[in-house]
């Protein structure tokens, strides 16, 4: 008997654990590239400029990203269609190649614009995992929940994310330790590939027996539509467009304040690679911890009220934050800085999910959850590290700052007007 909303709490807790440890490996893999760019830029886009060279490597990351909504697409039908438990084993196979190609890939010293051409073909490959990853884990996890947990359950989908981030991170500080500059400099920064690559392995026979969701059988027991783009687009017009703008603001926060302030604190602040990887650490660490506790006060108040809190703090505090950071040398002051920032984007990662999971029927709530998300954060998230170098190498490094309250403020708006899913929730009514 498969394990279902209905079952006893002990159930759908191993069903939840189950998916979000999958998440972080997946996440894992992709924030090793983020965290090693400093190490690995070098082999792959020879330049004696670094923030050149942090400029092309940001490009490939921002490539990767267009694949995403290709996956979203593909895959969010696919879990719609075959279960969310066959979305999230294949996310994670496509994960686990990509990861491999990179740690292998000899350096452009050596076997010239092939090297460059291979870690882009490893990122697509990842980009299309991560494209129907979010969608699959932000439908499995939102179902699986109960209603009155519903907030605090999905919000491990982003306790996981951060923590594969976070795992990227602590990852580096041991190699640190570990190795001397010059060995991580040299071979060293190929370890995580390659230790994500075995973990996606592991974390594809965990997938294979998950319990699927109740919502999923009852949809297809019941004759639903089938999934597929038009119908995503000609019955649920609205909702997709609220996704992508309610993500558009965040995403971007998200991706400023935690994936491109690593490289901030180096590049702009001054810090040492080694102090800014340890303040990006504890910052991250913490953050984790503050999802599920925002997760479980939007069960409770609703999810509108924290959208709302992080729109208005972020719009007022962006540019505060960074225009400070900018000429601080104490790391204590850096830290509480970082933190402060992602206090605020707490607001929208603890909920983000189950709040577009909430939108859409079960019959197509993978492709609705993935693919509008997949958009905005191509178009947003993925080009924020190169945006802010940009910026910087433009000698106008404050409009990225500019940029980021601009894209928050817009979202903020879709966040006044639109409805409180926890009040009126679409997995309620599966």
């Amino acid at each position: 008997m498969s394990a279902t909303i209905a079952d006893p709490g002990r159930h759908r807790l191993k069903a939840i654990i189950g998916g979000s440890t999958g998440n972080l490996v997946e996440w894992f893999d992709w924030y090793v590239y983020s965290a090693f760019t400093l190490y690995f830029a070098p082999h792959f886009f020879p330049s004696e400029n670094r923030t050149a060279q942090l400029l092309s490597a940001a490009a490939v990351f921002a490539v990767g990203f267009i694949m995403r909504p290709i996956g979203a697409w593909v895959m969010g039908i696919y879990a719609d269609r075959k279960g969310r438990k066959a979305g999230l084993s294949l996310a994670v196979t496509l994960m686990c190649a990509g990861s491999l190609i990179i740690a292998v890939t000899p350096s452009y010293q050596t076997i010239g614009l092939a090297a460059p051409a291979l870690l882009v073909l490893a990122r697509l490959m990842q980009g299309l995992s991560v494209g129907g990853e979010y969608g699959a884990s932000a439908t499995y996890l939102s179902e699986m929940a109960g209603k009155d947990r519903r907030g605090f359950f999905s919000s491990f989908q982003y306790v996981t994310l951060i923590s594969g981030q976070l795992l990227a991170i602590c990852v580096l500080l041991v190699l640190q330790t570990v190795l001397s500059e010059a060995a991580l400099d040299e071979w060293g920064w190929r370890i995580p590939f390659a230790i994500g690559a075995v973990l996606a392995v592991v974390v594809f026979y965990i997938r294979r027996g998950l319990a699927e969701t109740q919502s999923f059988e009852n949809a297809k027991k019941e004759g639903a539509p089938q999934s597929g783009f038009l119908q995503l687009l000609s019955k649920h017009p609205k909702e997709t467009l609220t996704v992508m703008l309610l993500t558009a603001g965040g995403t971007l926060a998200f991706y400023a304040y935690s994936i491109y302030m690593q490289k901030f604190l180096v590049n702009t602040s001054g810090f040492s690679r080694e102090t800014a990887s340890q303040i990006n650490a504890i910052t991250l660490f913490i953050f984790m911890l503050l999802q599920p506790l925002a997760g479980g006060l939007s069960d409770r108040i609703g999810r509108k009220p924290l959208m709302v809190g992080f729109g208005i703090a972020g719009v007022l505090f962006t540019y505060p934050i960074f225009s400070t950071l900018e000429t601080t040398r104490d790391p204590l002051v850096a830290g509480g800085l970082v933190m402060a920032a992602l206090i605020i984007v707490t607001g929208y990662t603890s909920i983000n999910a189950v709040v577009k999971a909430e939108l859409f029927p079960a019959h197509i709530r993978a492709l609705g959850v993935a693919l509008p998300y997949a958009l905005a954060n191509t178009i947003f998230g993925g080009t924020a590290e190169y945006a802010a170098l940009w910026f910087k190498k433009s000698g106008i490094e404050s409009g990225f700052y500019w940029y980021v309250t601009g894209m928050i403020a817009i979202s903020l708006i879709v966040y006044l007007r639109m409805r409180d899913t926890a009040k009126d929730s679409q997995i309620t009514e599966d």
